[in-house]
């Protein structure tokens, strides 16, 4: 198994935010994560990113058991992309720069050696990845979507067997979405990663490719299984304590609140539009 947690829990001040969760994710899976805020989301990837030692339970990641292996070794095997991340990068450094030293897990290229190999592969991501064009400017000047696409060309260039990616597309505008979406539909047909856990706050933000689903609410799983049965109304509403429609068209996914007729205030406001 790439991942296997069991009896996962996180407390913090007495109060639990995740767990206690049992889930399992194979190779060649992509998963997507969803759920309210504060529902867990970005604690269970830091649980599984080997950067939060859960309270109870067993954590297995890439087959080694959390606490009886060392971390930062099988943290090489693990890459992340996320905001986080990037606020953590250096402005001035260019997007060749910062891709390349990913190569050794770290955030500027200075303190090791690169080969022409490493050198390849971090073009060949940045050309992947359509950041080519601003591959030499400095970090501070690139957009959203830009700077987005460099934390997944890091994340990749170590070539990861676990990759983790923490809501990608928060923040972008409507065609740097669209454009990284179409980039990591085109990842998850790729035999690697092994396998893809993709944080998200929008079912229309999963790529096609995607097809298995976590739901989360308060820390508990609501529902995990094919992407099918776990994006449907009549689930995605326990979670959201909301009436939801999805529909599903060309791969995607769309979520809106579903209005009940037989709600008064929906009532008024039918008759309000029909004046």
């Amino acid at each position: 198994m790439t991942i296997e947690l069991a009896g996962v829990t996180v407390s913090r001040g007495g109060r639990t935010i995740l767990g206690p969760l049992d889930w399992t994710v194979r190779p060649g899976e992509r998963w997507v994560v969803l759920g309210p805020n504060g529902s867990g989301k970005t604690t269970l990837l830091q649980v599984l990113s080997l950067y939060l030692w859960p309270s109870a339970g067993s954590v297995t990641v890439l087959g080694e058991r959390f606490g009886r292996v060392d971390a930062r070794e099988l943290r090489r095997r693990i890459g992340y992309a996320g905001s986080a991340l990037e606020a953590d990068m250096d402005l001035a450094l260019s997007p060749a720069q910062l891709v390349l030293s990913a190569r050794h897990a770290a955030l500027a290229p200075w303190w090791h050696v690169y080969d022409d190999e490493d050198r390849r592969r971090a073009n060949g991501l940045i050309e992947r990845l359509g950041i080519a064009h601003v591959a030499d400017h400095p970090f501070r000047t690139l957009s959203s979507g830009e700077r987005r696409r460099v934390s997944i060309a890091r994340a990749l260039m170590p070539e990861p067997d676990l990759l983790l990616l923490d809501e990608p597309a928060a923040g972008l505008d409507l065609g740097a979405r669209e454009t990284l979406i179409r980039d990591l539909t085109g990842l998850a047909a790729d035999a690697r990663p092994e396998s893809i856990v993709l944080v998200s706050h929008h079912v229309e933000e999963i790529p096609p490719g995607f097809e298995h689903a976590l739901l989360l609410a308060d820390g508990r799983a609501v529902a995990a299984g094919p992407i099918g049965n776990v994006l449907r109304g009549d689930v995605l509403a326990v979670a959201y304590r909301m009436p939801i429609a999805v529909e599903r068209r060309d791969g995607r996914f769309w979520a809106r609140r579903a209005d009940r007729p037989s709600d008064p205030l929906t009532r008024i406001r039918h008759r309000e539009a029909a004046r």
